[in-house]
């Protein structure tokens, strides 16, 4: 049973906050999502805590078991979130970019800071990071919740496949068919790449500090000089995406040059770098949010480029000012 006296219930729970908001990340796909399903694991929690039995199971998997029923409950009735690039094949450059498609049609950002623990030892972190990427995540969506749920639990958190057969109410043996089925979808998929982005290494801040500054002078040479050149770009929610450095260069020498004058204000999301984006508007050109845009980095330079056009909702989850 767990108390509360003190506050101790509150304590012991809250520890866990970013753990369990990470794991709900990577089962639902969304940033939002997740901080839902964590706020519901807690008041559950709460609610039930008169039946914790301490000699069954620890806090950490007592919850992470509140956590997958209410994770497992929210994706009965939701369809899978994706990436452009899983919707389509890659658009030519031009005005034509298709229809928006709904918020829940996306893998939605979540912010480092809500998701990766920082107590953890530098390995763990970097596994952390590595399976909240944008392509990790999208490959997560294709497995059945209950083998997404055994492989998150056994790969990401080392819950052994004795408490996640117990967490998911079934054998040992069908948590290690679940695994083995599982990791062979993960690795057929571009998630087995990996990111090489290091927020550590001074030659990727660099690259970042060079990319920043191209784009707030609008210096399109400067922009896709640090791309590779199988680089893509996607912003959501609109279904357009094109690959190719200079795919990118015609795109952006066609447009009305739309983020000249922005400015852009660093932070992270899904182990990557990222950078809210303010642009001047009205008489006074006072910077308002646009957008949110995460960068990859391979090889030493930008795989990816996805800017997510809901600033409105995305800065306050990102504890972003509105000016």
């Amino acid at each position: 049973m767990l108390s509360d006296p003190g506050g101790s219930f509150g304590a012991a729970v809250e520890v866990l906050r970013i753990p369990l908001t990470g794991y709900c990340y990577r089962m639902l796909g969304s940033g939002f999502e997740a901080e839902d399903a964590v706020q519901a694991t807690f008041e559950r929690a709460w609610r039930s805590r008169a039946d914790f039995d301490e000699g069954r199971a620890s806090v950490r998997t007592w919850l992470f078991a509140i956590a997958t029923n209410i994770c497992l409950d929210m994706l009965r009735s939701s369809q899978r979130r994706a990436r452009a690039m899983d919707f389509s094949d890659a658009s030519a450059p031009g005005p034509n970019v298709g229809t928006p498609l709904p918020d829940e049609s996306w893998i939605l950002p979540v912010p480092d800071a809500r998701a990766v623990p920082t107590s953890a030892d530098p390995a763990e972190i970097v596994t952390q990071r590595e399976t909240i990427r944008f392509a990790f995540v999208a490959a997560l969506q294709q497995l059945p919740p209950r083998q997404r749920a055994a492989l998150i639990l056994v790969d990401v958190f080392r819950l052994t496949a004795v408490e996640v057969a117990a967490l998911l109410d079934t054998s040992q043996a069908s948590v290690n068919s679940a695994l083995q089925r599982a990791r062979a979808t993960i690795n057929s998929t571009s998630a087995g790449q990996g990111s090489s982005y290091d927020p550590l290494d001074p030659h990727h801040a660099a690259l970042l500090a060079r990319y920043c500054d191209a784009f707030e002078r609008y210096d399109i040479d400067g922009m896709v000089s640090v791309m590779r050149d199988d680089v893509t770009m996607s912003m959501p929610p609109l279904p357009w995406w094109i690959q190719g450095r200079e795919q990118i260069r015609r795109a952006l020498s066609a447009a009305d040059r739309p983020c000249e004058g922005a400015r852009l204000v660093p932070t992270s999301a899904n182990g990557s770098p990222a950078f809210a984006q303010y642009r001047p508007v009205g008489p006074g050109e006072r910077d308002e949010p646009f957008a949110l845009t995460v960068l990859d980095i391979a090889d030493g330079l930008i795989s990816d480029i996805t800017t997510f056009l809901d600033a409105e909702r995305l800065f306050p989850l990102f504890d972003l000012p509105d000016r």
